[in-house]
């Protein structure tokens, strides 16, 4: 049994990640061709009528397609 925890399958068509991986300056994650990063930070909604939490949840989701985590179409 071996104790590697990250690892890249014979073939190359599958990779393991049970350790951690670091992304350094200058490196990127992508997915299908567009890069991946941080989104912006959403401030906590204090909203206290629908229309509120309309507008604080569409602010979310603008900053989730701009970050590359949530495909636009």
């Amino acid at each position: 049994m071996s104790n590697v925890k990250n690892y890249t399958e014979q073939g190359g068509e599958k990779t393991v990640i049970g350790g951690e991986l670091e992304i350094v300056t200058g490196g990127k994650l992508s997915f299908s061709g567009s890069e991946m990063k941080p989104a912006v930070l959403q401030a906590d909604s204090v909203a206290s009528t629908v229309a509120g939490v309309v507008v604080d949840l569409n602010a979310l989701i603008a900053k989730l397609k701009g970050a590359g985590l949530m495909l636009s179409e």
